[in-house]
């Protein structure tokens, strides 16, 4: 029996192992957290749980392709509640307030009610959030590895995403924004996700939600992975975590030896598949003489191929706030965080990811805050001083309480800062590209891109991670796990 030795212990990793395991191999993973999942992770704070990562996870309506594949890691099954929240997002303006429902005709009415005036755009955004609803990614086989009739019947598939695509792929989500007129539709469209993304990702992140392609697993990020886990397990795979790896040893042949863990340990296998971050694997783990061109050239380009992180901070609340259902986003006054000034700020009740994530009678909420690569600059250079960024983080946080208490006044004296964590906490703990959470950002500038799991010079080393194609995220994650197994199988000259 052929082994598989796996870096990483995320979502890519564990469902790499999976469909290894399926495929008859024997499968080690080595993780370098106490607990698998990578982004995809919570913790317990006096007796709160703390949620990192899951807002709605792509892929939860059944049926669908990618609901297969989180059926077939164990991530999603008939046992799992899947939580349908009616609103996307609700913001508030200068006493106005609007929001995206999971109705889209109760959206439209109520934004044709707030401004009658931006009629043609309400109009073409809900028509193009409607046919946004048939997005699909590849599941099946890496857009790499089809040949152009099965590329052209996954074009077909998404029926009228091309449409999408040409209405809203030339311009960013700041750009859609000022096609309206009225203040608050112009804050409900920028103030969501960061102003570079191109248009068409917010049409489609609210497309997944309407579709109800978009739900919570009961329990959220850490659930879910522990899941994963014990299907791994379960089918024979072995995970080693607080185990570091310090670099892929180099043999003859243009193959890979192993692994050499941090300890000096070699671990000795057939295949090797780097599931975390790629510039982690070429800087680190491999040499940057390995990486793709096309890969390099967009880390080279830091202008047109952005990432993005976030400044957090989790409050455990002496009530339930029953005033706040899933995410509001709200004017306040002024903060800076990192090198940002802002006036609005996030704020999201996890009450709805079920009874477990607070003590009874209680509930946790998060603020969130977009933070961009001067601001991980910003953080990197704080943290060389362990007391003065501690001492900042907790300054905002105190902050951040304040203006909630200011827009609930009734919960005044009743938040407790749980936790606070920065571009700097996802570096450390996920070995992440300048603090991001994801991948490279889809802008008017960059193209959206897909990038090969192979690596040329050596034969039995692949990639299977979220940076591969862009924006990344879980639903990226659990499909470049499967896409790496079937690389090594095409290798291995097998079909399955």
């Amino acid at each position: 029996m052929k082994k598989i030795i796996i870096i990483g212990g995320g979502i890519a990793g564990l469902s790499a192992g999976i469909y290894a395991q399926q495929a008859g191999f024997e499968t080690e993973i080595y993780e370098k957290n106490s607990v698998v999942g990578g982004q995809c992770t919570g913790w317990d704070r006096k007796g709160y749980h703390i949620d990192n990562c899951l807002h709605w996870l792509t892929g939860t309506k059944k049926n669908t392709d990618l609901y297969k594949i989180w059926e077939n890691v164990g991530a999603l099954s008939n046992d799992v509640t899947i939580l349908q929240p009616d609103s996307f997002y609700s913001i508030e303006r200068e006493g106005e307030k609007i929001t995206l429902w999971k109705d889209l005709e109760r959206t439209e009415n109520e934004m044709l009610a707030l401004s009658p005036e931006d009629k043609k755009e309400i109009k073409k955004f809900i028509a193009n959030t409607r046919m946004a609803e048939s997005m699909k990614m590849p599941t099946e086989k890496a857009m790499d590895m089809m040949n152009i009739f099965e590329i052209l019947q996954f074009g077909m598939s998404m029926g009228d995403m091309g449409k999408v695509v040409k209405e809203y792929g030339r311009i960013n989500v700041g750009e859609l924004s000022e096609r309206f007129k009225h203040p608050l539709l112009k804050a409900m469209i920028e103030t969501f996700m960061a102003k570079e993304y191109l248009a068409y990702s917010l049409i489609v992140s609210y497309a997944t939600f309407t579709s109800g392609n978009g739900g919570i697993p009961e329990g959220g990020s850490r659930a879910m992975a522990l899941r994963m886990q014990k299907r791994f397990e379960a089918l024979g795979g072995e995970v080693f975590t607080d185990t570091n790896v310090a670099k892929i040893k180099i043999g003859e042949s243009q193959l890979a030896a192993g692994i050499e863990l941090a300890d000096g340990r070699l671990v000795t296998g057939d295949y090797i598949i780097c599931a975390c971050d790629t510039d982690f694997t070429f800087q680190q783990l491999l040499n940057v003489s390995y990486m793709d061109k096309k890969l390099k050239a967009v880390y080279d380009d830091r202008k047109n191929n952005p990432v993005i992180s976030s400044f957090h901070v989790a409050f455990g609340v002496d009530g339930k706030l029953e005033e706040l259902t899933e995410t509001l986003l709200f004017e306040c006054e002024s903060l800076e965080i990192g090198t940002q000034t802002t006036n609005r700020m996030s704020l999201k009740n996890y009450a709805t990811y079920g009874p477990n994530m607070a003590p009874p009678g209680k509930t946790v909420i998060q603020s969130q805050f977009i933070q961009y690569e001067q601001d991980y600059d910003y953080w990197k250079a704080l943290a060389q001083d362990k007391t003065k960024y501690e001492t900042k983080k907790m300054a905002i946080a105190k902050a951040v309480r304040q203006r909630i208490e200011t827009k609930f006044p009734a919960y005044q004296g009743k938040l407790e800062i749980l936790d606070t964590w920065t571009p700097m906490t996802y570096h450390r703990y996920c070995n992440a590209y300048h603090g991001a959470y994801m991948s490279f950002i889809s802008t008017v500038s960059s193209q959206t891109t897909m990038f090969s799991g192979n690596i040329k010079g050596l034969d039995n080393v692949v990639l299977g991670s979220q940076w591969q194609m862009n924006p990344g995220g879980l639903p990226t994650a659990v499909i470049m796990g499967k896409f790496a197994v079937q690389r090594i199988l095409k290798k291995d000259k097998r079909k399955r």
